[in-house]
């Protein structure tokens, strides 16, 4: 029989899984309606994601993934996150996250510029998906 003081979170994108931890004590995670936190025996729910980063606390130690968009569901003290792209604290390359900022920040002044709409939101998106990686890898 599950424990039911603790949850089991997995974290799941078209690449495989990137996290699993079936002992944690609190879930935190940021939905299109603000943040939600997860402690064992809450009530099921499904929740679309924000980009941001989603806490996983378990023992004394909180882990930090940096999701990008995607849903979360959770019953029976297990909580599933399919991510479109999600990425642990120590696998974020920073540089690379600083690079993709730089190229972002970029494209949004030429789309500007030129009134490219589309190619703004394509770029904002791609601004908070970095920001988000930099600010998870300083965990």
């Amino acid at each position: 029989m599950a424990d039911s003081s603790v949850l089991t979170v997995s974290i799941v994108t078209p690449d495989g899984q990137v996290y699993e931890n079936d002992q944690v004590s609190m879930l935190v995670v940021k939905t299109k309606d603000g943040q939600l936190g997860i402690l064992p025996n809450h009530v099921p729910v499904i929740a679309s994601l924000s980009i941001d980063e989603v806490r996983i606390k378990h023992s004394d130690i909180e882990d930090a993934v940096a999701v990008n968009g995607g849903f979360v569901e959770f019953s029976g003290n297990v909580a599933t996150i399919v991510a479109d792209t999600a990425e642990n604290e120590s696998d974020i390359d920073v540089a690379r996250a600083e690079s993709a900022r730089k190229r972002a920040e970029e494209t949004i002044r030429k789309a500007q510029q030129v009134h490219d709409n589309s190619e703004l939101r394509r770029a904002q998106i791609s601004l908070r998906r970095a920001i988000n990686r930099i600010n998870v890898s300083k965990h």
